[in-house]
């Protein structure tokens, strides 16, 4: 692959920001009326706004980031595999002690998420 940045991975630093945008703005502004839709009845709006502000600076670093040079995407790309095995761990424990059923699919969406990011990290090397 050499030292060039594949186009897929430029694509899907995009579609990283378009999900984590979908997700991170109503848990940073609105987490009391997106959460009971999601099913969860009791929550932190502390923690819910600071996993919304989390999910927005990664994925407007991604659609800022998408046409930096190779080692910029070597240490993004770090960063994003880290975040998706914490959160994955995350969702998982969650989901041990009573998550609602969207947490099931909160947690396929990460698992991707992470699948994408090895993939293109190791094919960076």
């Amino acid at each position: 692959m050499g030292r060039s940045v594949p186009p897929g991975l430029r694509n899907w630093f995009v579609i990283h920001f378009v999900a984590d945008m979908l997700f991170g703005i109503p848990l940073l502004f609105f987490p009391r009326w997106l959460l009971p839709l999601l099913g969860w009845t009791t929550y932190d709006p502390l923690t819910s706004r600071l996993v919304g502000a989390a999910l927005m600076g990664i994925g407007l670093e991604s659609l800022l980031g998408r046409n930096a040079s190779t080692e910029t995407f070597r240490a993004v790309l770090n960063l994003k595999v880290i975040w998706a095995s914490s959160a994955s761990f995350a969702i998982a424990a969650a989901l041990f002690e009573g998550a609602p059923p969207v947490a099931w699919v909160l947690l396929g969406v990460f698992i991707v998420f992470w699948v994408v990011w090895v993939y293109y990290r190791v094919k960076l090397k």
